[in-house]
């Protein structure tokens, strides 16, 4: 395995810190665990700063709401009834051995069946898939969704192509639609690289009407893409936070 990705002993991780924006419990609100209740652990920190992000208090030059061991949250995570979890951002894996470590702490939790790791395409995935294959806690509920950027968010030249060859079929691969070349490209991208796991087209909420979206993956054909809807931006307000 990746030397960069052994974890210590657990009574040492436990005590290692991250900076983090919130954990709530809510309903997941898109992809393929969409309306489960869920626990959102919400990391500080983002390698990208793409155009239409919608949380950018999770990166500078906002600031982190607070610091919390690995303790901390997994006792925060524990204090809520669901059974899966969201670990999000900002980027999530960008704290590298912390993020590793919080994800195994994670998935040894009895009660949860699912952590989907909401990644953004620019972090190498195969230190992060070594430590799922070689942990059988963390390969029985650890998925990537991985977050691949088009040319409306400014961060296409950032995307590491090699994340499709570790994908496995529990695995999401999700594409924010936000204009007809967004559409097109990412319809080339899948069909030249896309190998396993579920790919999603979710449309930038101010530019690519939904209806619009499911015309154009009707007629290319694609049916086997999914269409992914915020639907917490439908239940509550598109800017609210927490929820």
């Amino acid at each position: 395995m990746n030397k960069q990705m052994i974890l210590p002993d657990k009574k040492e991780y436990m005590q290692w810190e991250l900076p983090m924006v919130e954990i709530f419990e809510t309903v997941e609100g898109e992809g393929g665990m969409a309306g489960f209740p869920t626990v959102f652990v919400r990391v500080f920190h983002c390698n990208l700063r793409c155009t239409w992000c919608d949380t950018d208090y999770s990166y500078a030059p906002a600031k982190e709401e607070f610091k919390a061991t690995i303790q901390e949250i997994i006792e925060k995570i524990d204090s809520f009834s669901s059974h899966r979890i969201c670990f999000t951002g900002g980027e999530p894996l960008i704290h590298g051995k912390k993020s590793a470590a919080l994800l195994a702490a994670m998935c040894e939790l009895d009660h949860i069946s699912d952590v989907h790791i909401e990644t953004n395409g620019a972090i190498d995935l195969v230190p992060f898939e070594e430590l799922r294959n070689e942990h059988e806690q963390i390969r029985e509920k650890a998925r990537f969704i991985m977050d691949f950027k088009l040319p409306d968010s400014g961060e296409m030249d950032r995307m590491i192509y090699s994340n499709f060859n570790i994908l496995k079929p529990q695995d999401e691969i999700k594409f924010v639609i936000g204009d007809d070349e967004d559409f097109d490209v990412a319809t080339s991208v899948v069909k030249e690289h896309h190998k396993l796991g579920q790919v999603l087209y979710s449309p930038v909420w101010e530019t690519m009407p939904p209806k619009k979206l499911v015309s154009k993956i009707l007629a290319e054909p694609l049916p086997e893409v999914k269409l992914s809807l915020q639907m917490h931006k439908v239940i509550w307000d598109p800017n609210q936070r927490g929820v």
